[in-house]
């Protein structure tokens, strides 16, 4: 039976959301596999026994001692959302250390994170999306040529961090600058997108060495303003129709886009690309290569919808690993 980390945590909002991911992949896996939930958080990587005891991993070579036995992993089913596992550092090391996982390498993990870097690489090959504007932490901010470029009502949101945290609506001139100071705290550079009036779709993409799945696509409908952290994750705040109830031809388009971004950016693993349709045309949004794994994410209902049990979908991820 193969020993299996699960990295769980990070430096990010998103933490909690993250080891609740690992857990419950944690649960689904230890059926085939001998799993450890590793919490990752700045310096502090960690086991945590059943008697609450810390096994400090030791980052030489990616191991831990319990009982006086060193356990060697051979593989990792990367569950951090942000960093250090969305945006290639962990994968750098897991690659210097000769550990097989389960995410996108370091490069694409890295271009995919950084939201604006990855739309210019897109926009090259006539990929649609949305007018944007880059505001680093060190630019004067001219709020009237922002709107003169972008419009209102707009999105402000964290260029290189999750989308569950930092995201703001802005309908008027004197919310933009409170909205950018918002996504500061998250981010370093803050993205600000125009506004499409539209129906969010989702596509999950799962690619192995032996076979490709496009899932069905899932339709976000919020409560909220948008799909915000709270819609995200508490039940109530926003409805998932899956599969989305769409044409059979615009379903078709939407998957064939999904998977023509997927293979360009050169992902690995189980991924998600995000849309806002308009009309009959699917406006690129972000992709996301750590798409959330609880109960409550859009992938692992789409699974459902393709008939996939979340054994099966984890387990293509670590079997591919093996390959």
């Amino acid at each position: 039976m193969k020993t299996i980390a699960i990295t769980a945590g990070g430096d990010s909002s998103e933490f909690e959301i993250s080891v609740k991911s690992a857990e419950e992949v944690g649960k689904i896996l230890s059926a085939r596999y001998k799993v450890y939930v590793i919490i990752i958080k700045g310096t502090s990587w960690y086991w945590e026994d059943l008697k609450g005891r810390y096994h400090n991993i030791d980052k030489n070579d990616f191991s831990l001692t319990h009982d006086e036995n060193r356990i060697k992993f051979d593989g990792v089913f990367i569950a951090i959302h942000g960093t250090p596992g969305e945006n290639g550092l962990l994968q750098g090391y897991f690659d210097m250390m000769g550990i097989p996982y389960t995410s996108c390498g370091a490069f694409c993990s890295a271009l995919t994170f950084n939201k604006q870097a990855c739309k210019l690489f897109l926009k090259e090959y006539g990929i649609t999306m949305a007018k944007a504007v880059l505001i680093r932490k060190t630019n004067k901010i001219y709020i009237a040529d922002i709107i003169n470029q972008i419009g209102l009502p707009c999105f402000v949101k964290p260029n290189d961090s999750g989308s569950s945290f930092g995201v703001t609506k802005v309908k008027k001139k004197e919310e933009l600058l409170p909205a950018i100071d918002i996504a500061l705290k998250e981010s370093d550079q803050v993205l600000i997108e125009a506004f499409m009036n539209g129906r969010e779709i989702a596509c999950g993409v799962v690619k192995t060495k032996n076979k490709t799945i496009v899932l069905p696509l899932v339709e976000i409908i919020s409560k909220n303003e948008f799909f915000d952290y709270e819609a995200k994750y508490i039940p109530g705040n926003s409805e998932e129709v899956t599969p989305a109830e769409m044409p059979p031809e615009l379903t078709k388009e939407i998957q064939r886009i999904s998977l023509f971004i997927y293979e360009l950016l050169g992902c690995n693993g189980i991924v998600r690309v995000d849309f806002i349709v308009i009309g009959e045309t699917p406006w690129f949004i972000e992709i996301n290569t750590i798409p959330g794994m609880t109960k409550e994410s859009l992938v692992p209902k789409e699974a459902a919808a393709a008939g996939i049990t979340l054994e099966e979908l984890y387990s293509m991820a670590v079997e591919n690993m093996f390959e």
